[in-house]
């Protein structure tokens, strides 16, 4: 089965092992993917991922899910820009989300980047997901 937004895919995968309080969950390969799940797992939302081959020429990503006291560590992802409606945005006019305890991922020219990264980059791009 071909999806067109992976992305999307992949954050309503999360949501839905975080609400079933699963600790790994796997999803279809992506270089996309796996920029926006170094950024999750650089700022502390995700404990790890890992590349494996599901079958043969078929590669997939599992995600270890983080926990805090029982409670999941990711309490709302949003996916931002869609294939339908790409929202792009300059750094200077990029707002901090939730006072700055949320990241916005960001797809800049300098790659996958979280908006304190692109901050301290000065580059702005598309706006990929939110995550608080």
């Amino acid at each position: 089965m071909s999806m067109n937004d992976l992305l999307s895919d992949m954050t309503t995968r999360i949501r839905n092992g975080q609400r079933a309080r699963l600790t790994k969950i796997t999803c279809p390969y992506s270089k996309l993917l796996m920029n926006v799940l170094d950024v999750l797992k650089r700022e502390g939302y995700i404990r790890d991922y890992s590349q494996f081959d599901e079958a043969v020429g078929r590669p997939s990503i599992e995600i270890e899910l983080k926990y805090h006291e029982g409670e999941p560590v990711i309490r709302e992802i949003k996916r931002v820009s869609t294939p339908g409606r790409r929202q792009y945005t300059p750094i200077s006019a990029l707002k901090s989300f939730y006072s700055g305890l949320g990241v916005v991922i960001l797809s800049t020219s300098r790659g996958v980047l979280s908006d304190h990264e692109a901050r301290h980059q000065n580059v702005g791009g598309e706006v990929l997901c939110s995550v608080y």
